[in-house]
């Protein structure tokens, strides 16, 4: 039996993947599509080619590798640069997803964690969304700590670059509040009960 979908979201600094650990603490199935993306993006051969054919052969170092730096500075600014980057990972990415989700019959739920799971549409094969937010001051304060190499203005620039968060609300099914104001791990508990039972209602 296919188990149900959930997939979690939320902008730069949100701490999306602070709660996935806890899902994966009780036991859930996690398939984090950022970090997928990168191995994918070095071991799909079809997609190696497509990349280095239009981004040229420095888009991967000498040792196979991903020159995110190079990739970066590319799409960075370019809309139209980072469209065809995302139009050629975002379906590798989607196959190795469903190839994952077949290793994981029989399980009550699993969660798909992406940065992009709205911009990318793939919220529409899931079967329920979640948002987690926190004021934009707090995301800063933690990105700025957690990476020390990036600047305030490349942190804002990327939030920028973000599906605003009003927009993403209307997309959610549930709202996880990660303001370092409300407790996190009873919001999960409540979903994981719900979740285990088959139940997707909205709480």
């Amino acid at each position: 039996m296919t188990p149900l979908q959930i997939g979690i979201t939320g902008g730069i600094g949100s701490g999306k993947s602070t709660v996935c650990r806890i899902f994966r603490a009780l036991g859930i199935p996690v398939y984090d599509a950022d970090s997928r993306a990168k191995v994918v993006m070095t071991s799909d051969v079809i997609l190696i080619g497509r990349i280095k054919q239009e981004f040229g052969s420095l888009a991967f170092k000498e040792d196979g590798t991903l020159n995110t730096v190079y990739l970066a500075e590319t799409v960075f600014g370019d809309e139209q640069r980072l469209r065809v980057l995302n139009s050629l990972v975002h379906p590798a990415v989607a196959s190795d997803y469903e190839n994952w989700l077949q290793t994981q019959l029989g399980k009550p739920y699993i969660i798909k964690e992406a940065a992009l799971l709205f911009e990318s549409g793939s919220y529409r094969n899931l079967d329920y969304t979640v948002l987690v937010v926190a004021p934009v001051e707090v995301r800063l304060r933690r990105v700025l700590q957690r990476d020390p190499f990036r600047t305030e203005k490349q942190i804002r620039d990327i939030m920028a670059r973000q599906l605003p968060e009003d927009e993403a609300k209307k997309l959610a099914r549930c709202i996880i509040q990660n303001d370092d104001v409300h407790p996190v791990l009873p919001q999960v508990l409540a979903l994981h009960q719900q979740w285990l039972t088959g139940n997707i209602q909205q709480i």
